[in-house]
């Protein structure tokens, strides 16, 4: 490693630390600035949660299906994978055919898991009656006539 390269390392990390330090430096400045310019109300309602607009109707506890947090789950995990695409078709022309062959087999690979996912119907929303009346449509109407 010669000097120089060694004086731009130290440099480096130097103007790091020093945007680092600046950085806490500011989120400590305003915390404290909102903590001495704050008012200071100690009564019961302070603890109350503050809501503006139209007046609250229920319970804010809403439950949500567990497949909603699957879906988002699936967004994310193929969200993730489309980057890797993304990085992968700057750097096309380097990689030549061997480049595009391992994306094709990665496409593949997420194309398998989208296909296991539709398949054990982990993006089916439709609730089990509805999808038992979608197997059997010739049963559910004699059941009706009936």
């Amino acid at each position: 490693m010669s000097m120089s390269t060694s004086t731009e390392v130290v440099a480096h990390h130097w103007a790091f630390a020093i945007f680092l330090i600046v950085a806490i430096g500011l989120c400590c400045l305003m915390l404290i600035g909102g903590w001495f310019l704050g008012g200071r109300a100690r009564a019961r309602h302070k603890n109350t949660p503050f809501e503006s607009g139209i007046d609250s109707v229920g319970t804010a506890r809403l439950r949500l299906s567990a497949k909603f947090y699957l879906v988002a789950m699936f967004f994310v995990i193929f969200d993730v994978e489309a980057l890797y695409l993304f990085a992968w078709s700057t750097s096309i022309r380097e990689s030549g055919w061997v480049g595009f062959v391992e994306a094709a087999i990665f496409i593949l690979v997420l194309l398998a898991g989208l296909v296991y996912l539709v398949r054990i119907g982990a993006l089916d929303w439709t609730p089990v009656r509805s999808r038992r009346e979608l197997v059997n449509p010739e049963n559910s109407n004699s059941n009706r006539q009936q």
